[in-house]
């Protein structure tokens, strides 16, 4: 028996009656890749299916890489759980030899790869939404790498309409690493981790700004142990007056 903490249920349940994630006949692709984070985020959707007054289907997809990867257990762990499950096999893996350049970065390019087969899927087979495991501690890193190393302010929404008319949603957007980890530990989860990376695989340049933006994040919250408190309250306190976007600016004095 799966325990799900009260307070990521709860969290759930708020973030999606807040800002509307998932209402009454949604149908919603949630990429699997069986790390800790999608592997609370499916079953936080179970339980969440259980107590809404409405209904909604969901389905967990698994996009390989085309590297052998071992992933049977992320079918049997599904099947067990009375969730809705399909590995996608793709030739990603194959096809990133010829398209990354030495001592590139890869990140963003195996990402891009994967999320593309994760929309083709929902399109294809009619699902409205897709769901995505990030969470708070992923909200904040974006935003400092956006701010310190592209020169933007940005994040991650709970919630957003992609090109292609889907709506993008993460549900675990307000809880933090620290609590998906504790899920997996806690009910004793075999999960993937970074070891199954395909980036290790290429002679590539490992990302460093992640990194270094997590380590910056728990240096500050050791010194403040309320900073993530704050800085989520900050991202509904946005007060675009005070910035330099003279588009904003000028909407602000029309």
């Amino acid at each position: 028996m799966i325990e799900l903490s009260k307070k990521i249920s709860k969290l759930v349940g708020k973030t999606n009656a807040e800002y509307g994630l998932i209402k009454e006949g949604d149908k919603v692709l949630v990429g699997f890749s069986g790390g800790k984070d999608s592997t609370t985020l499916i079953h936080a959707l179970k339980r969440l299916k259980s107590v809404v007054p409405f209904d909604f289907e969901f389905k967990a997809v698994t996009v390989t890489y085309g590297m052998g990867e071992q992933i049977q257990f992320l079918a049997d762990h599904c099947k067990e759980h009375g969730i809705d499950h399909e590995i996608i096999d793709t030739e990603i893996f194959e096809l990133a030899g010829e398209k990354i350049r030495k001592n590139s970065s890869f990140c963003s390019f195996f990402s891009r790869m994967r999320r593309g087969y994760i929309y083709t899927t929902a399109l294809e087979q009619g699902y409205n939404k897709v769901a995505l495991g990030h969470h708070l501690d992923d909200a904040m890193e974006s935003f400092f790498m956006n701010f310190l190393y592209s020169g933007a302010l940005r994040s991650m929404p709970p919630i957003y309409k992609a090109e292609n008319g889907l709506e993008v949603i993460r549900p675990l957007i307000f809880c933090r690493e620290r609590q998906l980890r504790a899920f997996a530990d806690t009910n004793e989860l075999k999960v993937i981790g970074d070891e199954a990376c395909p980036g290790l695989r290429f002679d590539v340049k490992m990302p460093h700004a992640r990194a270094k933006t997590k380590e910056l994040l728990a240096n500050l919250e050791e010194e403040n142990p309320q900073m993530f408190v704050s800085m989520k309250a900050a991202f509904n306190n946005v007060q675009t007056s005070t910035f330099f976007d003279k588009e904003l600016l000028n909407r602000d004095r029309d």
